[in-house]
């Protein structure tokens, strides 16, 4: 299987667990892409939400994804330090039209200082009995959400010190 290999710009797509299209990011560039993650990084990228809506990002972000972790990180670079947004969803698929995922409804929103909240429980379990999400997708999708949570406390992956700061380097070298 190929990847997106390095300097070249990618579409990313999110989709529900019924197969909808729920978010499309336009214009990430890949700085790094293996079998095993992808790394990549946009600023100020156009969004188009599955209702019509169409937003713009305000900052530069570095986007982390792995073959196999049901979540994924973006890393948003702000005046005041790193804020990162981690959905939990399926690890990515690569098929030469975008980079994509299901999206689970849960995320988690990291502060500077590593503190975070879990957000949208109530959304996941709706969407959990209207989809009827199977037990595996369940155990799955809350496994992602402790694996997650310990890589925040330790400080690993995306959440290391200098991780953004560095990728973000490169993607300033790219662009």
């Amino acid at each position: 299987m190929e990847f997106p290999a390095t300097g070249r710009t990618i579409e990313i797509q999110s989709y529900k667990h019924n197969g909808t299209l729920h978010r499309v990011w336009e214009e990430t560039l890949i700085l790094k892409g293996t079998s095993k993650e992808i790394i990549g990084g946009n600023d100020r990228i156009l969004v188009h939400e599955s209702d019509g809506r169409v937003w713009r990002t305000r900052e530069p972000a570095i986007c982390y994804f792995h073959w196999e972790k049901w979540f994924n990180v973006i890393g948003m670079i702000r005046s005041d330090g790193i804020h990162y947004y981690c959905n939990v969803g399926t690890p990515f698929v690569w098929d030469e039209e975008a980079l994509k995922y299901i999206d689970y409804d849960l995320d988690i929103k990291v502060l500077p200082d590593m503190t975070y909240n879990l957000l949208d429980e109530e959304e996941y379990k709706e969407h959990s009995r209207i989809m009827n999400y199977p037990a595996m997708v369940d155990e799955k999708v809350w496994n992602g959400v402790r694996e997650l949570q310990s890589w925040i406390y330790q400080g690993k992956g995306p959440f290391a010190p200098q991780f953004v700061e560095q990728w973000y380097e490169r993607y300033l070298f790219f662009r």
